[in-house]
């Protein structure tokens, strides 16, 4: 058996650009399980066809757990066949006066077993290592959504090969009769087909995805849409890096809850689209935002700015009502809303950004009666 394995390492040597590179340490391993897998071949020779065990991953367990990590699939599928080559061309050393032919055909059953018996092995690590990083995963978004991003979160996510900037976090809410295992699976592969990386992890009825290396979060969003289930999925602001990702996943969360104000949002919508359902929600960022990116511009502008989008929203969005409440001509009110456009990128004329105008003067109001009470 060692002349068959000193060959098999030769020969190994020879063929395997891989193998050449190894450390010692690891080549003798190697060495000791082509050994064994030919002493364990000539055990199950001699015995009986009828009471000839079943070869499953034994050959295997003379290396250790460190051999397995640095060997790949392939690279043990090319070593079983520089083996079975070795062991075919001294045949005439290991076979009876004519039982040659014998001798070859129990060879291709016995390595078809040890095959199989390989990628059973192979398949056990594959899934202890996808059930850890399913739990890192799974720790790394709870991470995120509790605000706790430390550099501890951050191992978790290097340990998961996570280097992907900028990053956005998308919320939404699982299939119904789905296991959320079934889900987080199709969304990393949607996401892989889209090339951005994921976490994903389950909560209740919610779905959390951190999204990183998209030029355009809206787009990337749109795949991981198609695997959630029925209801609003809401795309938060990019951010620079998993360090900020909280930000992103506050902004998500709230416009996933106030989603449900309006009804026609598309999907997936950006959380900053949802800034007045969410101010509504009692949101202090979506508040905030209100405050100090629409109604201080207008407000530091002068009255008339505020005073002409008060009457434009009270008389029902009519240029010629608000000009004859003003005592100004038409044409003044015009440029006074396009200043509004200019300086909050909210056309006063369109639908939808009127009612943001218009919760955006609310609050301003509230907060300057606040600051003088």
């Amino acid at each position: 058996m060692g002349t068959f394995g000193t060959a098999a390492l030769a020969s190994m040597e020879e063929q395997l650009p891989w193998f050449r590179r190894m450390p010692p340490d690891q080549r003798s391993w190697i060495g000791l399980v082509a050994q064994a897998g030919i002493a364990a071949f000539v055990e199950w020779f001699k015995s009986a066809e009828k009471t000839r065990p079943a070869i499953a991953g034994e050959v295997f367990g003379t290396a250790p757990r460190e051999l397995m990590r640095a060997i790949k699939l392939q690279h043990t599928i090319d070593m079983i066949r520089v083996i079975i080559n070795v062991v075919e061309t001294r045949l005439d050393e290991l076979a009876a006066p004519g039982g040659e032919a014998q001798l070859r055909e129990a060879i291709l059953r016995y390595t078809r077993d040890v095959a199989f018996g390989a990628a059973q092995v192979y398949a056990r690590a594959a899934e202890t290592r996808a059930a850890w990083d399913a739990r890192l995963e799974a720790l790394v978004v709870n991470a995120v959504l509790r605000g706790e991003v430390d550099d501890g979160m951050h191992s978790w996510a290097a340990a998961l090969g996570w280097t992907s900037k900028p990053v956005t976090v998308v919320a939404g809410y699982t299939p119904e009769d789905e296991e959320p295992e079934i889900t987080i699976d199709q969304m990393q592969l949607a996401a892989r087909r889209a090339r951005v990386d994921v976490l994903a992890g389950v909560q209740g009825r919610r779905v959390v995805v951190i999204v990183g290396g998209a030029a355009d979060p809206l787009a990337a969003a749109r795949p991981i849409a198609a695997k959630c289930g029925p209801g609003p999925v809401v795309v938060g602001p990019q951010v620079e890096d998993l360090y900020a990702s909280t930000i992103s996943a506050r902004a998500a969360m709230a416009g996933l809850r106030a989603a449900a104000g309006w009804p026609d949002a598309p999907r997936p919508v950006l959380a900053a689209e949802l800034l007045p359902e969410r101010a509504l929600d009692g949101d202090e960022a979506a508040r905030r935002h209100l405050v100090e990116e629409v109604y201080n511009p207008m407000l530091a502008a002068g009255a008339p700015l505020l005073d002409t989008l008060t009457t434009y929203l009270e008389q029902g969005s009519s240029l010629e009502a608000t000009a004859r409440l003003l005592f100004v001509h038409p044409n003044t009110v015009r440029y006074r809303l396009r200043r509004v456009s200019e300086l909050t990128a909210l056309a006063p004329t369109d639908g939808r950004n009127a009612f943001t105008l218009r919760i955006a003067l609310v609050l301003g109001r509230f907060t300057d009666h606040a600051a003088y009470s």
